[in-house]
């Protein structure tokens, strides 16, 4: 008993980064082999993982560059540029700000803009858009990827996937959202639909998808279509 317990450990701490598990069909007795993701993994999905203390920002903004844009570019890229076009002394000490990313967007020809918006506006809200957040007294960047009238869903930086009472992420939001636009933006970006909860019972994808008239309310144009 012991050695078959300690064989089943063994596997599944295999697991811990992607693999192919192999599984028996029959008949035939075939092998085929199925990918699998572990936790961390399906934490991280899609998302730019912070690596250091004041990055928070960059690492939210590679993330919609990434996924939304399929722009090349990683958390130390953007704290580069963003760099390039900050008070460095400013961003030591309390990190970098919405100002720092609307001029790193803007310097490689993308526009970008705040908007102040009412809770009950949240899920109008059809593109992936980096929000500030604070959790117990600490100014956070996070990806705001969907909402609906229980839960909003944010791809944090430092703790993957998240998903908040809608009461309890208005009570940390500064009701700003920060939207990147510019040609090449993906209408069916992974941040739109974010994993559900490893427990969830079921899943309901309400994710479809956004048409053009719904992006141009967002500052996206015509020729950003093309």
């Amino acid at each position: 008993m012991r050695v078959v317990l300690l064989c089943a450990l063994m596997g599944l701490a295999s697991l811990t980064e992607a693999a192919q598990m192999p599984i028996a069909a029959l008949p035939g007795g075939n092998v085929i082999y199925k990918p699998v993701q572990s936790v961390r993994e399906r934490r991280f999905a899609d998302l730019v993982q912070q690596k250091t203390d004041f990055s928070c920002g960059a690492a939210a903004l590679a993330t919609v560059l990434k996924q939304a844009y399929w722009l090349d570019v990683d958390e130390a890229h953007i704290i580069e540029g963003m760099l390039a076009h900050s008070d460095q002394d400013t961003v030591k000490v309390q990190g970098f700000s919405m100002l720092d990313m609307k001029r790193y967007v803007e310097s490689i020809g993308m526009r970008a803009r705040g908007y102040r918006i009412p809770p009950e506006s949240l899920q109008s809200v059809t593109i992936p858009v980096v929000v500030l957040m604070d959790i117990r007294g600490y100014k956070h960047f996070v990806v705001l990827q969907r909402s609906d009238k229980q839960w909003v869903y944010v791809g944090d930086p430092v703790l993957g996937h998240k998903r908040y009472k809608l009461d309890d992420f208005v009570k940390g939001w500064n009701g700003i959202i920060f939207a990147v636009i510019g040609p090449g933006y993906d209408k069916a970006n992974a941040l739109l639909a974010p994993p559900e909860p490893l427990t969830a019972k079921t899943r309901i994808d309400s994710f479809y998808p956004v048409d053009d008239a719904q992006l141009m309310e967002f500052g996206f144009i015509q020729s950003d279509f093309f």
